[in-house]
């Protein structure tokens, strides 16, 4: 009786505070003009960038963002891709930014299936993979679902263990008790969330900042696709498929992490096949933001070799693709400067973490 009593009494408290979360289905309301997808129960948004006018194309670029965010923590990186000749698709996951938010599926294969359903629908067959945080195990859930399909994969400070979960997730898988949490108190202590990610909060944390995450957290169903994301993660499940990653995977990791800390990056690079860990001095959660040009410059030249090598495929006759590839080598990066260059990754030591200049972080944290 004793728990059926503190059941009841959780109920009530839930209904005290607010009610139970709940699911919307349709269209958010006042959602900006842009691209949009119908796809099953969700009503997908996403962007797309072309490569700069001018400029090589290189292939096309798939963005996943991290839980509770949305596409436009790329905004900063995008336009860097653009004028390197790379397509972005960035895309709202299911319960996240102007993406709807029925009672679906919030696991991370549900997940991967949506982006690659919307990848099947707008034709796009080969593309690389750029995730943060949440996003980067939605990452690999894609690439390992679709190797052939998949070339390199890009992930900054990651969620790749059931170990790194925080208890509040634990907490908020008892059934009642998550309500609980998330119909009242999601919402709260936006300001305080993000300092938590940041190496320097000062720098980074503004008025306007706090003000678009209470935003993003009020509307509507906001707090019930959060609940079902945590209760649908399953890291554990999620773990042996790691040492089946084909493709080549850059790690870059902020080395004052407190959200993700970087030993779970050094345990990730020890256990895919071929894998770089980056780490960047006086960065948090957020390198793409902290530590954006040391991290963006290690991603531009991570993913030239791709480019590259795409470019040699497409080539009818092998002898003048190896002579396109030598022509392009300077515009592309791919040469003694270049660490991610296969001809030169032999030469390297394989699992040793690769510290950026400290110099360079620092000047990006202290902005």
């Amino acid at each position: 009786m004793s728990g059926l009593r503190a059941a009841l009494a959780l109920t009530a408290l839930a209904v005290a505070l607010g009610g139970c979360p709940s699911f919307f289905g349709q269209p958010l309301p006042d959602a900006p003009a842009g691209d949009y997808a119908e796809l099953g129960d969700t009503h997908v948004h996403y962007e797309i960038t072309a490569p700069a006018a001018g400029v090589r194309p290189r292939g096309t670029l798939v963005l996943v963002h991290g839980f509770g965010a949305t596409l436009r923590e790329w905004a900063g990186l995008v336009p860097v891709l653009s004028a390197a000749g790379w397509r972005t698709i960035a895309v709202d996951l299911r319960g996240h930014g102007w993406t709807s938010r029925p009672d679906g599926d919030y696991s991370l294969g549900g997940q991967a299936t949506l982006v690659l359903d919307l990848l099947d629908r707008l034709g796009v067959e080969r593309f690389s993979l750029i995730g943060h945080s949440w996003g980067s195990a939605v990452s690999l859930t894609i690439a390992s679902r679709v190797p052939d399909r998949v070339g390199r994969v890009a992930l900054y400070n990651g969620m790749f263990f059931g170990e790194q979960e925080p208890v509040i997730f634990a907490w908020s898988r008892v059934p009642v008790l998550g309500e609980v949490i998330y119909g009242a108190f999601y919402a709260e202590r936006a300001d305080e969330k993000l300092a938590f990610a940041f190496y320097d909060p000062k720098a980074w944390v503004s008025e306007a900042l706090v003000e678009g995450a209470e935003a993003l957290q009020a509307r509507p169903g906001a707090a019930a696709a959060a609940l079902a994301t945590i209760r649908a993660l399953d890291l554990d499940a999620l773990e042996p498929v790691y040492p089946t990653i084909r493709q080549p995977v850059l790690l870059l990791w902020g080395r004052e992490d407190q959200v993700t800390p970087v030993e779970w990056g050094e345990r990730l690079s020890n256990l895919l096949p071929d894998a770089r860990l980056m780490v960047f001095p006086r960065c948090g959660h957020i390198p793409m933001v902290e530590a954006a040009r040391p991290s963006t410059r290690a991603v531009l030249e991570f993913l030239a070799v791709e480019s590259d090598t795409t470019a040699l495929a497409s080539q009818e006759q092998p002898q003048r693709a190896a002579q396109a590839t030598s022509d392009h080598e300077p515009s592309s990066g791919r040469d003694a400067r270049n660490p991610f260059d296969p001809g030169l990754r032999a030469s390297r030591p394989h699992r040793q973490p690769v510290h950026a200049d400290s110099s360079d972080s620092k000047s990006e944290g202290s902005r």
